[in-house]
């Protein structure tokens, strides 16, 4: 056989064991929420032991990401919707300036808890790397579902309705 082809078939399994660790790689569901540290823009500090008892969403999001964008109006709206509930919409932005993300905002507001990549170690944690990326963490601090891509109000209901907080849209 060609020294060629020995590589090849030698890169093949190499590759598919990268990629089956990358798909496990990552807090799983039900497992507790890794230990985490978070301040917004407005200066509220979020850490494993603050957030026990609520339930909360984290969403990973870029100005640049047009299914972040389109999904912002209804993740701010549950956001709203169920804060009286117990959760907690920490919207943290991944990898971009304070300057860029201010500029996105005056155009496209927000109206949830936002944090800056370089003021938590999520991003890190929940290996952000596709957008949106949605977390809930339940009233016990266990992971109890993640969404990784745009999959629509439902799907997001769904996903907090796995921490068991559920609205009034998700009777439909």
């Amino acid at each position: 056989m060609a020294p060629r082809t020995i590589l090849l078939w030698g890169a093949i399994p190499s590759v598919l064991i990268l990629a089956a660790l990358s798909a496990v790689a990552g807090p799983k569901d039900k497992e507790p929420a890794p230990r985490f540290n978070a301040t917004t823009t407005t200066g509220e500090k979020f850490t494993n032991a603050s957030i026990k008892g609520k339930v909360v969403l984290l969403e990973f999001w870029t100005t640049w990401c047009g299914f972040c964008a389109d999904e912002a109006a209804f993740v701010d709206k549950i956001g709203h919707e169920l804060a009286d509930k117990g959760l907690i919409l920490l919207a943290i932005d991944v990898g971009e300036s304070k300057k860029t993300v201010k500029k996105y905002l005056e155009q496209h507001p927000r109206s949830c808890k936002l944090v800056m990549m370089e003021d938590t170690n999520l991003a890190a944690m929940y290996q952000a790397n596709v957008y949106p990326i949605y977390v809930v963490i339940d009233r016990e601090g266990n992971i109890a579902g993640t969404q990784r891509g745009a999959g629509g109000e439902e799907a997001l209901r769904r996903l907090i309705g796995r921490a068991g907080l559920e609205s009034a849209d998700d009777s439909n």
